[in-house]
Order: C-alpha cells, then structure tokens, then sequence
C-alpha cells in the first residue's frame, strides 16, 4: 500500500511540474489583465515573460507599426521624400475612427502625415501613404503581408494599413514584438513614435501621443497602442534604460488604460532582474584595418549590431568578448564591406556573432597613386 501511496505522488508531481507554465508562476505578473502578453529583449529576442503569446487576436492600430516601418523604409531606398506632397484621395477621407481630418484633394507633406501616424494614430493618414506609395490601398497591404512573410512571421495577416477591425485580420503578441523589433533598424520611426505633441497645419491642428508610457514610464522611446471593441486594450511599445532595451506587447487588456498598467507591470519585472552587457555598441567603431594599394592606408572597423549579451541580475557566468580583424586589405574597399567579426562567448560557448564591417570606401590609388606614395615614403624617411 505505501509504495502505491508513494508512487502516485511521485506521478502527482511529475504532472505538475511538467504542466507549469513559467510565466503564470511568476508571483510579481499575475496580476497582468491582458489575454494576451510576451516581454523580449529587442538584442536577442528572448522571450523573458509570456502569456498566450502565439494566439492570433485582432491587432487594432498596432497595426500601424507595420505601416509606419514600410514607409520610412520608402524613404530609406530614396522612393520618397520627407518635404514630398501627398495629395489625399477621397477613400483617404472618408475613413473614420482617429484621423486628421482629410479633405479630398488636400496637400500634406510626407512627413506630415507620417507623423500624424505616430502620435495622432491618423487612419486617414494611412490610406494616403499607402495610395502613394503603391497607387492603391490594396496593393500597399499586400506588401505588408510579404514584408511580414520576410520577418518570419506565422500568424498575422493584414486586411488595411489601420486597424479597424476586418475579418481575417489577426496578429499575435510575439510577431508583433517581431515587428517591433524589426521596427529598430529604423532610428527615424523611434524619433517619429516618441513626439508626445505636436503641431499640424500651422498649429491648427494638435496631434497628442496616445502611447501614454512616454509620459508614464521612463526611457519610453515607442511604439504604438490600439483600440476597439473587438480587440480591447493594445499596446506594443519599447523601452531602453542604460544598455537594455526591451519590447513589451499586451493584447486584449480588458480595462481603460490597462494596456499601459500590464505594460509597465512587465518592464518592471524585466528592468528589475536582467542587465545587458555591452562591449561595442552598433555602429561604433572597434579597430581598424590597415589598407593596401589604397588612397588612404587604413580604414576603420565597424561593429554591425549590438555585440553584448543579456544578463540575469547576479548571473556569475564567465563573459568572454573575442575580436579578430583581418591584419590588411587591398583596395577597393567597400563600405559594409566585412573585415572581422566579434564574437561571445559565454561559459566558453558561443552566444553571438558580430559582423565587423568597413566604415567607408577606400578607392583603388592606381599606377600614379602608388608612384606617388612610393616617393613620399621614400623622402620623408
């Protein structure tokens, strides 16, 4: 009879620990409303908390993101500009819920209806970038699916560029942390989604940022929040403080201003137990590489990304940082172009590679080049 007993606790608790889920017992989140949540670390995209993360909801205008990222990334390959005129069509103007109030055939710059995006939440001002960009709304939604497609994404469709609701138009909490961290690669939609006001028309017109974490949470830099009756209470957002940035995505928060409380709740769990240790920020330069048969003699090394690892609090693991430049290279030398990498190691195994890239281009110095550095050289020494 006892060893019965004994086994059956011993399957009683097997069971139970099998079933637990680590982000319901975590005590200080339970009291998250969202249906829905995920908090990742935007360096790695670790998933540091989560609740129904890969279950498809309606997004509300978080959907925007998506929108604001393909864009600015108009802007990045120079198929737009941000003082362009955007004429608005009279689908852009019948659009209700948030907007700014388009009139058929008015003229706003790009940069202003982006930004009426961002802050304003302006589905007006979406059809508009959309209709310009790729002469129709359709067409402009059916590169938001392809570009999610590209990030990886398995469980959001888009019907529009805003948000109201539609069938078939679903997202979850993980892709669109997905997306926001994705979103990163752009400084200028980080610039545009942290202006708390900001004066159209001439001052006109105000547009007040509805993502109330800029005001509420410090080091808030983005993103968007939503809303209807069908999808409740959204928020994607980001927020970074000293080297750890993090992205926060809550969906379905029942309550008005939910979505900021579960938001804020799961940055204070993440700020309060992980550090991020950086050794070169992306962009900065590590070294430098000498050049050969060039018109300059050395060329400097860039970090690509970020190159750090994430840290629990207290976490005592041996953090190795390793970096290797090529001795020299000969011209041409293209900007991008990779001369090294960097890598991490943790507990003398590899937690990330870092492409080292050349800062600039280094031209060729040609027959007369070569001629004249030779001469130089020689009388100077």
């Amino acid at each position: 009879m006892k060893k019965r007993v004994g086994w059956v606790w011993i399957i009683l608790i097997a069971f139970i620990c099998w079933g637990i889920n680590p982000a319901v017992v975590r005590a200080d989140i339970k009291d998250i409303k969202a249906e829905s949540y995920v908090l990742m670390d935007a360096d790695s995209g670790k998933v540091l908390a989560a609740k129904n993360e890969h279950k498809r909801l309606p997004p509300a205008s978080m959907t925007k993101l998506m929108t604001m990222i393909l864009a600015i990334e108009a802007l990045e390959e120079g198929r737009v500009n941000l003082q362009d005129k955007v004429v608005s069509s009279e689908n852009a103007s019948k659009m209700g819920g948030s907007q700014i109030y388009l009139e058929p055939g008015e003229e706003m710059t790009y940069e202003d209806l982006l930004i009426s995006i961002a802050v304003g939440s302006a589905n007006d001002a979406c059809v508009a970038i959309a209709e310009h960009l790729e002469g129709t709304h359709k067409n402009f939604v059916a590169r938001m699916n392809s570009r999610a497609r590209e990030i990886g994404l398995k469980n959001t469709h888009f019907i529009n560029a805003y948000g109201l609701p539609a069938s078939g138009q679903y997202t979850s909490a993980y892709d669109m942390a997905q997306i926001g961290r994705y979103a990163l690669k752009y400084p200028r939609l980080l610039e545009y989604t942290s202006i708390k006001e900001y004066p159209l028309r001439q001052g006109a017109f105000k547009l007040y940022n509805t993502n109330k974490l800029l005001w509420w949470y410090q080091g808030t830099d983005g993103y968007k929040t939503g809303w209807t009756n069908e999808a409740k209470y959204c928020l994607v957002s980001t927020v970074k403080r000293d080297d750890l940035r993090l992205i926060a995505v809550v969906m379905a928060s029942p309550e008005v201003r939910g979505h900021f409380r579960d938001s804020m709740q799961l940055y204070n769990y993440g700020f309060a137990r992980y550090d991020f240790k950086t050794f070169y920020p992306a962009g900065s330069i590590c070294g430098v590489v000498r050049v050969g048969k060039g018109i300059q003699e050395q060329v400097d090394a860039v970090c690509l990304e970020n190159a750090g690892l994430l840290l629990k609090k207290g976490d005592k693991a041996n953090i190795e940082c390793r970096k290797k430049l090529l001795a020299d290279i000969d011209a041409p030398v293209r900007k991008g172009q990779k001369i090294g990498e960097i890598t991490i190691l943790k507990d003398d195994k590899i937690y990330k590679k870092v492409d080292v890239v050349a800062a600039e281009d280094v031209e060729h110095s040609g027959f007369s080049g070569m001629v004249k550095k030779i001469l130089v050289e020689t009388f100077l020494l």
